[in-house]
């Protein structure tokens, strides 16, 4: 009950306070994620696109605004990282110095067939990410979530029993930031602990990604974990 009201709380002060959020990738889950923040009333700015026509148009539905990493990235007050693992370094670079930020990492440390984590079990994607960054601030969240469940997700939000959403990471401001966000965005936020965590979240991932997408399967797929009294 305690932990309901103060998410609670969390949340409406996330409500409440205008972002800026940079997303950096405009793939399917930086567009959905950026989506849902821009209707939650945050200033949302799109990056990162092969096709420039693409992330005009994806701005403009989304409400938000485009640009390039660097511009996504340069006044953000969070950045959402959606990039495939072999195009890190590169986004990286334009971005420019991401000191003091929040950044969201959804990116798995996954090769170029989608098919096998390139890092796990003893390190991960996100504390790779986080030795690149050092005066960031790394919160690893929808790494098991497939996009294509994020809006629908967000549009039930209202609903009980909302799906669960892992994350991690070790900076406590950070997290409660996310840990907001999460929750407005329908879901109900699961704090994994310290960010190496992740190294057993993105294996987690690899299971959640072949469940959504085996052929005979709905890529909508959500998870619940709970204590059995």
């Amino acid at each position: 009950m305690l932990r309901g009201l103060w998410l609670s709380s969390c949340a409406g002060f996330i409500k409440g306070h205008v972002m800026k959020i940079g997303i950096l990738g405009a793939g399917r889950m930086g567009a959905t994620i950026g989506t849902i923040f821009a209707k939650l009333g945050h200033q949302v700015t799109f990056s990162y696109s092969r096709s420039p026509q693409r992330l005009e148009s994806l701005a403009e539905s989304a409400g938000g605004a485009c640009g390039s990493p660097h511009e996504a990235a340069k006044d953000a007050d969070i950045i959402v990282l959606a990039v495939h693992w072999s195009r890190l370094d590169d986004v990286l670079t334009q971005a420019g110095s991401l000191s003091g930020k929040t950044v969201i990492s959804c990116t798995n440390p996954l090769n170029a067939s989608d098919s096998e984590l390139v890092i796990a079990h003893t390190d991960s994607g996100a504390e790779t990410i986080a030795r690149k960054l050092p005066d960031a601030q790394i919160v690893a969240a929808f790494q098991a979530t497939p996009s294509e469940v994020l809006m629908d997700v967000f549009n039930g939000r209202n609903k009980q029993n909302r799906p669960d959403m892992l994350y991690c990471g070790d900076n406590l401001e950070s997290k409660s930031t996310v840990r907001g966000l999460l929750s407005l965005a329908g879901f109900e936020p699961v704090d994994a602990g310290v960010l190496r965590m992740a190294r057993y979240i993105e294996p987690f991932a690899m299971l959640a990604t072949a469940l959504a997408y085996d052929e005979d399967s709905d890529p909508r797929w959500v998870y619940r974990f709970g204590r059995y009294n």
